[in-house]
Formats: structure tokens, C-alpha cells, sequence
């Protein structure tokens, strides 16, 4: 299963002083456990399908000609649209940046649909920097470069050093 998934559950109407209405359609992308909302109209969608042409080959969109108004064509259209994203996720093993941004997703690995931890050839430089603070850092190596005002040793280090390198060793 992809990790990106969508659907248009509703649309509204707009009306506006300066332009004749439109219609809004409310898309819901849930990816990795996050949900978030887009609104976009019909004529972003129409200009995301003349920008993915040039680089994949899209699903059919949606007529551009319609009768808004009608609230069974406008069902139709709802449908079409929600149909159209959802082939473009199922058919392409990696995403456009183009698609990417129009549903709003940041930071989208380019992953395949497998959710595979990658391969050595697939990963960059940043993406394999380690992203946690450490949770050991030794300023010396106590067995290389032994230090001699130490009375005592160092029985943390010692244990973490044994626990690291000889986990089978029985004490004592």
C-alpha cells in the first residue's frame, strides 16, 4: 500500500463579487498517520494535469466543460477528481515534486510503494545523516590511551565498553 492517501469527501460553492462563482473541491491527504485538508479548484486541478503531461502519463481528467451549478454533475466531477488523484498515487512509483506540492506534502521521500528502507544506490548524502543526538560519547578510548592520575576505573565505561564489544562474556 502507497503511504500517501487521498479522497475529496465534499466541495462548496463560492460566490464572488469580482468573478463569476466557483466550485472548491475539499481534499483529504492522509500520509503517514497525518491527515491534512487542500482546497483547490477545478482550474488548478486542469492546470496540475497540463504540467504532469510533460513529465508522466496521467489518467483522463475530469471534462473541463460543465455545468457548474448542477449539483449531480457537480457529484460527477467530485468523483472524476478523486479518481484522477488516486490513479496518479496507484500507477507511479515515484511521485512528481509538482504533485507533491499541489496535495501540499513536504519532505516526501522517494520512496517505492513498498515502504523499503531504500538501497545504497536510491539514498542521498542528507538522507543518511543521523537525525538523533548521540547517547554515548567517550573523549578517550579507556583501553588505548589509559590515563595515569586515574586511581580507580572507570567501572561505567567499562560496562558499556563489554556490553558493546563482549555481550556473551560472563562475569566473574
Amino acid at each position: 500500500m502507497h503511504p500517501i492517501m487521498v479522497s475529496i469527501p465534499s466541495f462548496r460553492s463560492e460566490d464572488n463579487t469580482m468573478e463569476k462563482g466557483y466550485t472548491v473541491f475539499k481534499i483529504e491527504v492522509l500520509i503517514r498517520g497525518r491527515q491534512h485538508t487542500v482546497e483547490k479548484r477545478y482550474s488548478e486541478f486542469h492546470a496540475l494535469h497540463k504540467m504532469l503531461k510533460r513529465i508522466i502519463k496521467p489518467p483522463e481528467i475530469p471534462s473541463k466543460h460543465v455545468r457548474n451549478w448542477v449539483p449531480k454533475v457537480l457529484e460527477q466531477r467530485r468523483h472524476g477528481l478523486e479518481l484522477y488523484l488516486q490513479t496518479i498515487i496507484m500507477e507511479n512509483e515515484v511521485l512528481p515534486k509538482i504533485f507533491l506540492d499541489f496535495l501540499n506534502i513536504r519532505h516526501f521521500p522517494s520512496l517505492p510503494k513498498t515502504e523499503s528502507c531504500g538501497s545504497f544506490e536510491t539514498e542521498s548524502e542528507e538522507s543518511s545523516k543521523l537525525t538523533h543526538q548521540p547517547a554515548l560519547l567517550f573523549l578517550r578510548d579507556p583501553y588505548l590511551l589509559p590515563s595515569n592520575n586515574d586511581s580507580f576505573s572507570n567501572v561505567v565505561i567499562e560496562g558499556v565498553i563489554h556490553g558493546i564489544f563482549y555481550p556473551d562474556l560472563q562475569p566473574r
